[in-house]
This record gives C-alpha cells, sequence and structure tokens, in this order.
C-alpha cells in the first residue's frame, strides 16, 4: 500500500527538514469524532520515529523423556509504543484527537472506542523519496507533549507523540 500525500504536496521532500512522513487515516468504519467537518487524512513530518518494535513470546511445552531441552511454539506477539519525536503537522487535529481520548476536549470525557482509532503510515524519506514505509493498525494517542515555547527559537510545534497500536507491517512506497 502507498503512502498518501496530500493534494498538491511534493511527495519527496513532505516537510523539509523532517525526515519521516507521518499519515493518519480513519480506520475501517471510523466516525473519527474528534475530526467532524474536517478531513480525516491528518499528515505531518517528524525527525525522530522510535518503537517500531513487536516481541513474539516463545511457549515452551515440556515433554516427558525428553531430557535435553523443551520444544518452543510461536506465543502472542505484543508490540511496543511507537514514539514520533520533534514533529511539525499542517494542521491542530492531532491535538483534537489526543484531547478526544483523554477527556481534555470537555464534551467526551475520555470518550475512547474504536471508532475514534486511525491507521498510521510512517514513511522514511532519503533523498528526496520515500524509501521505506511502516503501518500502525488501530493507533490511539497516549500522551502528548508540545514543544517548549520561545519566540526566538525554531521549536518544532510537536515534541512527542506516543502511539499504542494494534499492528506493525512493512508497507510499499509510492
Amino acid at each position: 500500500m502507498p503512502i498518501p500525500v496530500p493534494d498538491g504536496q511534493d511527495p519527496g521532500s513532505p516537510f523539509g527538514a523532517f525526515a519521516f512522513h507521518v499519515h493518519f487515516a480513519a480506520a475501517e468504519g471510523a466516525n473519527f469524532a474528534p475530526f467532524d467537518g474536517v478531513d480525516t487524512a491528518i499528515s505531518g513530518g517528524f525527525s525522530d520515529v522510535t518503537g517500531l518494535e513487536a516481541t513474539m513470546e516463545a511457549k515452551t511445552i515440556k515433554e516427558g523423556g525428553r531430557n535435553y531441552g523443551v520444544h518452543q511454539r510461536a506465543g502472542q506477539v505484543t508490540f511496543a509504543t511507537v514514539v514520533l519525536k520533534r514533529g511539525l503537522m499542517e494542521s491542530r487535529h492531532l491535538w483534537r484527537w489526543w484531547s478526544f481520548w483523554a477527556g481534555a476536549d470537555g464534551a467526551n470525557n475520555g470518550g475512547w472506542s474504536p471508532a475514534a482509532r486511525c491507521h498510521v503510515s510512517i514513511a522514511m524519506i532519503r533523498d528526496r523519496k520515500p524509501v521505506l514505509g511502516w503501518r500502525l493498525e488501530n493507533a490511539m494517542p497516549v500522551k502528548f507533549r508540545a514543544g517548549d515555547l520561545n519566540a526566538r527559537g525554531t521549536d518544532v510545534a510537536i515534541e512527542e507523540i506516543h502511539l499504542a497500536h494494534e499492528g506493525l507491517h512493512m508497507t510499499g512506497v509510492a
């Protein structure tokens, strides 16, 4: 699945020095309530992405009479929290998404539901072209940190956003 780029935006250099293009899209069947009246595709750039990790717990099975080791079987897979650092977004909708989940919007009081989750596509940009992509399934924000306010600085709008998710997939890039 190609990484989507908003209309009119150069796909080779979506956000200047930010090496990772990030695209948020509503999950299938989601009504994406925090974004009523706006395009549900939110795109931005981040300079660091960490936590693209999946771990499978091995299950051991002991067999009577087999004294040299145990059988190893595949167990459940867990996913690390993905952290997007030092980012720039086109809009304030990412904050609205976070506040919807946290109950900071004053209306929903933590109105979490599967309908408020989204899929997140992350593309690594090299030489002005996307070269590698990852997709997080059914992501939800679990931490939001704005950049420090400094009138003389060139700080970015979003320092960190942490995303819990239910699946990690490598994707093709266009």
